[in-house]
């Protein structure tokens, strides 16, 4: 858990403190936004469906929303300082751009700027 939250605090992130714990975390990722970081044993307790490991196997992509080109590129390079993975290749579209990470458990991570409308 300690590793994970000094990672995404090095990517600017907070937690709120009054919903985390050695078990858990809440990362604030907006106004209105929150991700809980759980240890696996923790996590266990809620469901009773096999756990994967996110370095094997996807469960899921998440994908966040960046002001800029440079804030997409500043991000990832601080997720791979940080000990993340960067992803193979930005993506450039034209009206979108976008790369990612996986985070230090495997998850996946895409940052997106939205910068006008598709042809």
């Amino acid at each position: 858990m300690a590793k994970s939250r000094a990672f995404f605090e090095s990517l600017g992130y907070q937690f709120n403190p009054q919903f985390s714990n050695d078990q858990g975390a809440c990362l604030v990722l907006g106004e209105n936004l929150f991700a809980m970081l759980l240890t696996e044993p923790f996590f266990a307790t809620f469901t009773k469906k096999t756990i994967v490991n996110a370095h094997e196997s996807v469960e899921a992509l998440l994908c966040l929303s960046c002001d800029s080109r440079e804030e997409v590129d500043g991000l990832v390079a601080q997720a791979a300082a940080a000990g993340g993975k960067p992803q193979e290749q930005a993506q450039d579209h034209g009206f979108m751009y976008s790369h990612g990470f996986e985070d230090l458990d495997g998850h996946k991570w895409e940052l997106v700027h939205m910068s006008g409308q598709p042809g």
